[in-house]
């Protein structure tokens, strides 16, 4: 397993954790990559333009992947 797919792989079973709340609210999330410490997701369903993904990415997802995860310094969003 190449370091990506493995890091895919750590960040997708911490999403199970937490894509049932974003999934109920009509959302997703997906990996996109990983470099130098920074975590790129991309917003899927209702969460792309929602107001509330700002808030969703820092105070939700990003703190659930660092408790899990300290290599990853930042979660940012990608379109």
């Amino acid at each position: 397993m190449t370091p990506q797919n493995d890091m895919q792989a750590r960040v997708e079973a911490v999403f199970e954790s937490i894509r049932p709340a974003i999934e109920m609210h009509g959302g997703n999330i997906e990996f996109v990559q990983f470099d130098e410490g920074i975590l790129s997701i991309r917003f899927l369903g209702a969460c792309v333009g929602c107001p509330a993904s700002a808030f969703t990415l820092k105070l939700g997802i990003e703190e659930a992947i660092k408790a899990h995860m300290p290599e990853v310094v930042e979660v940012v969003s990608v379109d």
